[in-house]
């Protein structure tokens, strides 16, 4: 059982616009998620087994189903198009691929240096527009920050874990070549850099998050 609390929505999030970057459409996604992938998994932040999407019918004002896939081969393999098209409703011929969040574990460190694999430790989003692509790394946990969801501080676990998030984030803006824009703020923290930003303390604690945990 995981001894990691998480929250309902993002402590940070990045994200890209990739319009110029990257055309749209399904395969351009799936090389896109792959290649940002594979820096996450270099730094041990994100394993990809799952893809998870919703299939939207505009005319109809949303989504008409939602679906998920294993992925028994890499995200830019021939199979896995061919799969994720394969998953299309039958009863909704013309429902279209919007984007998908690509799941998996990875591994954080607590303050003793012990490693700990976390299912959706780190998540990635992909979308795709009708003029390009666009992307979203998002964290959920408390191990990026100065201070856990207590509001008591943890700078070893932050030593131990945010520096391998941040040379990913910066790798991820090479790749892309692009840099992030801060996702929006939420509840139980923002981006600041490539990191989360310190909260307002007060007599050497942070805020006490886990009335909404």
């Amino acid at each position: 059982m995981s001894i990691l609390m998480r929250a309902p929505r993002e402590c940070a999030s990045w994200f890209w616009d990739l319009e110029d970057h990257a055309p749209p459409g399904l395969r351009s996604a799936l090389d896109t998620a792959a290649r940002m992938s594979a820096i996450l998994q270099k730094h041990e932040l994100l394993q990809p087994t799952m893809l998870e999407w919703f299939w939207l019918v505009p005319e109809m004002g949303g989504a008409v189903g939602k679906a998920s896939l294993g992925l028994m081969r890499p995200l830019d393999d021939e199979w896995t198009v061919r799969r994720v098209e394969g998953l299309r409703p039958v009863a909704f011929p013309e429902a279209e691929f919007s984007g998908f969040l690509v799941a998996g574990a990875g591994v954080w460190f607590d303050e003793d240096g012990a490693r700990h694999r976390e299912d959706r430790l780190v998540e990635l989003t992909v979308s795709s527009e009708p003029l390009g692509l666009s992307a979203d790394v998002s964290v959920f946990h408390d191990i990026w920050g100065p201070f856990d969801f207590r509001g008591a501080p943890h700078p070893e676990t932050q030593r131990r874990n945010a520096p391998r998030l941040a040379a990913a984030l910066m790798e991820l803006d090479s790749l892309l070549g692009i840099e992030a824009e801060p996702g929006e703020p939420t509840y139980f923290g923002r981006a600041a850099g490539y990191g989360v930003m310190e909260p307002d303390v007060v007599d050497g604690r942070g805020p006490d998050l886990t009335d909404l945990l």
